[in-house]
């Protein structure tokens, strides 16, 4: 059990950003489509990387297996905890968005949610630049996460970049 549940620390940032476009890809699709299966698609798989990293996430899957291994960007490594925080606010939107859509049959309101989603997961993907990881720095900066929570975060927007 202890193999399935978790988080990997550190994590690839190369696969990361292809999870987040893959994310951004469908969120789109759902958006402009009105896609309403892939609302619940993209709820269960921020629910399952939060709770297994990519284990059972299709998408995780796809990006640590075959993606990035086989991308010409080497594998860069940085902090899971924060990557977790940024997995657990898409969970929390996409979630909203599949109780919107098939519990309150609101699914205007749920293109909505998603097309805010895609803004974080697009400067993830094409920038770089992780919102959540952001957030999860700032909130240890305030006290409000413990530092003990990922000890390599007490000093990450000051350390050298890893060597390539």
């Amino acid at each position: 059990m202890s193999k399935v549940f978790g988080f990997p620390n550190p994590v690839n940032e190369v696969a990361a950003r292809f999870v987040a476009t893959g994310v951004v890809v469908m969120a789109v699709l759902t958006v402009a489509f009105d896609l309403k299966p892939l609302t619940l698609l993209l709820a269960y798989g921020f629910v399952a990387r939060v709770l297994t990293g990519p284990t059972l996430s299709p998408l995780g899957q796809l990006a640590t297996r075959v993606l990035a291994p086989g991308s010409p960007w080497p594998a860069k490594l940085v902090p899971g905890p924060p990557k977790r925080f940024a997995q657990l606010i898409g969970a929390v939107f996409t979630v909203a968005a599949a109780v919107l859509t098939y519990g309150l049959d609101s699914f205007g309101a749920a293109q909505v949610v998603l097309a805010i989603l895609i803004v974080p997961a697009a400067l993830e993907a094409f920038a770089g630049f992780c919102l959540g990881c952001w957030m999860f720095g700032q909130l240890m900066r305030l006290g409000v996460i413990p530092a003990e929570v990922c000890a390599e975060c007490n000093d990450i927007w000051n350390r050298a970049p890893a060597a390539t």
